[in-house]
């Protein structure tokens, strides 16, 4: 068997943070689950933020009280600031995770503050946490910004510094509008791991310009083993303009499996719960091979090829 790559499926709360219709508790509830079952390393469940900022994910203690939680699963989840974190850690998350961008526009578009402040108020949220719950960052527009536009490398790997000198046990490096190439993957991924491989380094693509899969392929031949994924390729940021949805967890798993690595992941379930996911969301979903079939699934000999055969006596 290959390398072992850890997948954390983040549908219920990126994917749908920006669907126009409110999905059902019982819906979140009975997917979560159901991709309990498939493999993930973790479930990013959903956002412990204002209802007013995000009302899809106003449920949020709910679905967190009612999922059922698989053994070798971590749930989880979202927040913004002190009161997210209060609450988080009432419903028993299992890991937090804080965003914030490594583009001060993006920074200011999407929480309102400048960068400074964020980090104030995020080292706040590490410092009461301390020692109690696992805590990762999601460093948004790390590969660039739809606004700025380069963002250095220099400056991701300044920011994640800050971070990891507060004790975070892991880094996430967002691709917040698809504007990585492999290239430039393949550079941040041997920066990060030269400087933070004692953290859990998490890679987050979108597919935004149709890069997600060739960036995930150089992120894990550059020795990344934990990747972000969305079901059916859902999601984006209602802030970053052009922001198409995440990779497709199914695409990336299939692929990385067909190539010889190791995800854990049953893709047959997952494919199959994928197939259900545009009746929950009431639209198409962007993800390719739960359309297609793995490419390990063959189809049926045509007639004519069978009866051109016995013709030919092949």
């Amino acid at each position: 068997m290959g390398q072992r790559i850890f997948f954390n499926e983040v549908v219920t709360r990126d994917g749908f943070q920006i669907e126009p219709e409110f999905i059902a508790t019982d819906a979140k509830v009975q997917l979560v689950d159901a991709l309990s079952a498939c493999g993930y390393a973790k479930i990013e469940v959903t956002s412990f933020t204002s209802p007013k900022a995000i009302p899809m994910l106003r449920d949020a203690e709910e679905v967190m009280g009612r999922i059922a939680r698989a053994p070798g699963v971590e749930y989880t989840v979202l927040v913004p600031n002190l009161r997210g974190a209060e609450r988080a850690m009432e419903a028993r998350a299992d890991e937090l995770n804080l965003v914030m961008s490594t583009s001060e526009t993006h920074n200011l578009a999407n929480l309102r503050m400048p960068r400074e402040q964020s980090f104030a108020a995020l080292a706040d949220v590490i410092r009461l946490v301390a020692g109690r719950t696992p805590i990762n960052v999601s460093l948004s527009t790390a590969f660039g910004c739809p606004m700025e536009g380069d963002v250095p490398q220099q400056q991701v790997l300044a920011w994640s510094q800050r971070f990891a000198d507060l004790g975070v046990r892991g880094l996430t490096i967002c691709d917040t509008t698809g504007m990585a190439n492999p290239a430039q993957v393949a550079r941040m991924c041997e920066a990060l791991q030269q400087r933070f491989a004692h953290l859990q380094l998490t890679l987050h693509f979108h597919n935004t310009r149709g890069m997600g899969l060739a960036n995930v392929l150089a992120a894990a031949q550059g020795g990344i083993v934990r990747f972000d994924g969305s079901l059916g390729g859902l999601g984006g940021c209602p802030y970053a303009p052009g922001a198409s949805g995440n990779i497709s967890s199914e695409d990336a798993v299939h692929m990385l499996e067909a190539m010889g690595y190791d995800t854990g992941i049953e893709v047959s379930r997952l494919l199959q719960i994928a197939r259900a996911l545009p009746a929950i969301v009431g639209h198409a979903v962007p993800g390719q091979v739960a359309k297609a079939g793995p490419s390990t699934q063959l189809h049926p000999v045509p007639a004519a090829v069978t009866e051109l055969r016995a013709r030919l006596g092949a």
